[in-house]
C-alpha cells in the first residue's frame, strides 16, 4: 500500500512537475529572454544611429551613411560635406591655418592685414592636412604661395576639345601657335594639391548647385570647370545649357546640366554684385548710378545654391569707377565725388550683409576669388596697351605688382562677417602669368584689324582658370577632414 501511495505521489505527480521545472521552463524562459533582447537592439538602433562616416578614396568622394545614404549622396545638410561652424572660419580670415589642416579654425583678421601689407596680398591659412588624391597626404603649407611649375600632364582637357568656351578665350581655336601656357602647374611649396579629375568632382557634387556670381573673370573660371568635369564624360551629350544656348556672353546667367549626375553649374553676370541703377538729374537727363545698398537684383535666384563663387574688382578699375563724379548712390543720395576704394568697401559691405542674413550657412558653401591680375604694356585695355608675344611667366618676385588697396578691402570686409566665406587668394600667383593672356589671340587671325586692343585681362583657355578650378577643389576636399 505504501510503495503504491509513493509510486504515485512521485512517478505520477513529482515527477512530471520536476521535468517541466529542468527542462521546459529553462527553455521557455531562454527564448523570452532572448526576444527581449533583440527587441531592445531594435529600439536601441532605431534611437542612437550611426554617425556619417567619410569616403575617401580614388573613386568615391562623399559621405555615406552605414546604414542607409549610397556614397554618392549627400548628408542631412543637403552637402557633399558637413556643415560649416558658425563662427568666421574664412580662409582669407583663418591666419595661420591653410586650406589643408583642420585643426586651426580661430579668426585671426588682424594678423593677416599686417602680413598684406608686406606685399604677399594677402595671407591663407596655414596647418590644414592636404588632402592628396589615394595615398600622399601633404605637409602644412598655404595653398597660395608657390609657383607654376612644367608638368606635361596639364591641361585635364585638351585645347580645342571643348564647344563650351568663349571664343575670346580660345587662343587655340585663334592661332596662337605656342602652348607652354597650357603645361604650367600651381604648386604650393612644401605641399601638393589633389589634381581635379572630372568624374570625381561630379560625385561629390551629386545632386547639387554650384554657382558662379561675378564679373567675366568668373565667366572665365565657370567655362574652365565646365571643359574639365564634361572631359572625361562619354556620353557628353548628358551636359548641355538647360535653354539650349551655344554662346555664353551675352545674357546675364546661363545654367549647365550634368544629367547624369543631377547636379547644375551655373554662371550670374554682376560685376560690381550690387546693383546697377539710374536717376535723373536736375536738367531731367537719365543717368547711371550704382546702388552701394542694394545688392543685385538677380540674388534670391541663387542664394539656396549649394555652393556658391563670388568676385568683383576689375571693375571698380575702370574710368567710371574710378573717378567717383555723381556715380554711386545710396538710398536717394547721389556722391558728387566718392573714391573707388570707399564706394568698394560699401559694396562688399552690402554683399556681406545679404551673405550673412539670406544665405543659409548650413546648407551652402560660400566662397570669394580674390582680384586677377592684368599685364598690359604700353597702356590700358583702351590706349595701346599690349601682352603680345609674352610666351613665359615671370620667374623673380621682385618683378611682381604691389600690394592692391581693392585685396586688403575684401579681407577686412570678410573678416567681419559672421557667414564662413573660403577666400580663393589667387592675386599673387596670377601675377606671374603675363603669358597666358589672349593678346591677339581673342579673335581669329583672319578676323583681326589693325590696331585692335589685346586682351591681358581674361585668361586663355585651357589656362589659369583651371588652377582655380583646381584650388576650389581641393577647399572643397578640405570640407570633408
Amino acid at each position: 500500500m505504501a510503495s503504491s501511495i509513493f509510486k504515485y505521489v512521485f512517478m505520477d505527480f513529482f515527477k512530471p512537475m520536476l521535468q517541466l521545472l529542468l527542462f521546459v521552463f529553462p527553455a521557455f524562459y531562454t527564448a523570452v529572454f532572448s526576444l527581449l533582447v533583440f527587441f531592445a537592439f531594435v529600439v536601441f538602433l532605431g534611437r542612437s544611429p550611426q554617425p556619417a562616416t567619410f569616403v575617401f578614396d580614388p573613386q568615391v568622394i562623399a559621405i555615406a551613411d552605414p546604414r542607409s545614404v549610397p556614397a554618392d549622396h549627400a548628408n542631412a545638410s543637403g552637402l557633399p560635406f558637413p556643415a560649416p561652424p558658425h563662427a568666421n572660419t574664412s580662409l582669407g580670415v583663418r591666419r595661420k591655418a591653410s586650406p589643408e589642416n583642420a585643426s586651426d579654425l580661430a579668426p585671426a583678421a588682424a594678423n593677416h592685414s599686417a602680413e598684406a601689407k608686406k606685399g604677399r596680398g594677402g595671407s591663407p591659412e596655414k596647418g590644414q592636412k592636404a588632402l592628396e588624391s589615394s595615398k600622399d597626404l601633404a605637409a602644412t603649407c598655404d595653398l597660395f604661395d608657390g609657383r607654376w611649375v612644367f608638368d606635361e600632364s596639364t591641361p585635364r582637357y585638351p585645347p580645342g576639345s571643348c564647344p563650351f568656351i568663349d571664343s575670346s578665350f580660345d587662343c587655340f581655336g585663334n592661332g596662337r601657335p605656342d602652348q607652354n601656357y597650357t603645361k604650367l602647374r600651381w604648386k604650393p611649396k612644401g605641399c601638393s594639391i589633389p589634381r581635379l579629375e572630372g568624374k570625381k568632382m561630379l560625385r561629390a557634387l551629386r545632386g547639387k548647385r554650384l554657382v558662379f556670381v561675378g564679373d567675366s573673370l568668373n565667366r572665365n573660371m565657370w567655362e574652365s570647370l565646365l571643359c574639365i568635369l564634361r572631359h572625361p564624360l562619354k556620353r557628353k551629350h548628358r551636359v548641355f545649357e538647360v535653354s539650349g544656348r551655344k554662346e555664353f556672353r551675352t545674357d546675364n546667367s546661363y545654367a549647365f546640366r550634368f544629367e547624369d549626375y543631377n547636379c547644375s553649374i551655373e554662371f550670374f553676370r554682376s560685376p560690381f554684385l550690387v546693383r546697377e541703377s539710374s536717376w535723373v538729374d536736375s536738367q531731367g537727363k537719365s543717368r547711371e548710378t550704382l546702388r552701394l545698398d542694394l545688392i543685385e537684383a538677380s540674388s534670391d535666384a541663387y542664394r539656396t545654391a549649394d555652393i556658391l563663387v563670388f568676385n568683383s574688382g576689375h571693375w571698380w578699375t575702370h574710368e567710371k569707377t574710378s573717378k567717383g563724379r555723381n556715380f554711386y548712390q545710396e538710398g536717394d543720395h547721389v556722391y558728387p565725388q566718392l573714391s573707388a576704394e570707399d564706394a568698394y568697401r560699401k559694396a562688399m559691405r552690402t554683399w556681406g550683409t545679404w551673405v550673412d542674413t539670406r544665405v543659409n550657412s548650413n546648407r551652402t558653401r560660400v566662397f570669394f576669388r580674390g582680384y586677377s591680375w592684368s599685364h598690359f604694356s604700353g597702356g590700358q585695355w583702351n590706349s595701346g596697351g599690349n601682352c603680345d608675344g609674352e610666351t613665359e611667366p615671370i620667374t623673380e618676385d621682385k618683378h611682381l605688382a604691389k600690394y592692391l588697396k581693392l585685396t586688403g578691402i575684401l579681407e577686412s570686409v570678410i573678416g567681419e562677417m559672421t557667414t564662413p566665406v573660403l577666400y580663393l587668394n589667387i592675386t599673387r600667383m596670377t601675377d606671374y602669368r603675363k603669358d597666358a593672356h589672349p593678346s591677339v589671340y581673342r579673335v581669329p587671325a583672319g578676323k583681326r584689324k589693325p590696331g585692335e586692343f589685346q586682351d591681358c585681362s581674361h585668361w586663355c583657355l585651357p589656362g589659369v582658370p583651371d588652377a582655380w578650378n583646381e584650388l576650389l577643389y581641393a577647399m572643397l576636399l578640405r570640407e570633408l577632414s
